[in-house]
């Protein structure tokens, strides 16, 4: 029953990234004029203890961790392809009740203090700072996924190397 439910999540997984990602995008369209802000991370909020060991189980098999965070996990995977470009970079979070979404998705933004002076202090958008870089955070209820703008991304911050299109 384990091995049936480990392969039903390794043909989801894929997808599931990628419903994250699309989500996110649209989030992101509707809020910011950021339509090609390429993403750079994503993160797989976990719905139950279960699902958060399942989905490690699967993702260690794709790639590597290259952070450990007190939420969970971050693993650098081989590229997906998704709506907003491949995608590299991939937390899997433990189950929490104060983060109900199904997940979130980094975007690049080529001008992020420009970005942060325009959309800092609108309904939706809120800072977070931490120690090696400060993200803004997007959320609204109408969505089942939060978007952030990282500075500096999540990539420069782990010092790895760029994909192609998040310079």
């Amino acid at each position: 029953c384990k091995n049936n439910l480990m392969r039903f999540f390794t043909r989801q997984f894929y997808p599931l990234l990628q419903s994250i990602v699309s989500e996110a995008v649209k989030l992101r369209d509707m809020h910011t004029t950021e339509h090609t802000a390429p993403v750079n991370y994503a993160c797989v909020f976990s719905q139950s203890d279960e699902e958060y060991e399942t989905l490690l189980a699967v993702i260690s098999e794709m790639g590597t961790v290259i952070q450990e965070t007190a939420m969970g996990p971050v693993f650098q995977v081989s590229p997906i392809d998704t709506i907003s470009g491949p995608l590299q970079v991939v937390k899997i979070r433990k189950p929490d009740p104060k983060r109900p979404e199904r997940g979130d998705a980094d975007f690049t933004v080529a001008d992020y203090p420009t970005f942060k002076k325009t959309y800092l202090g609108k309904s939706g958008f809120c800072i977070i700072e931490r120690p090696n870089m400060e993200m803004i955070e997007l959320s609204d209820p109408a969505f089942n996924v939060l978007a952030y703008f990282s500075d500096p991304p999540l990539y420069k911050v782990l010092n790895l190397l760029p994909l192609i299109n998040n310079r």
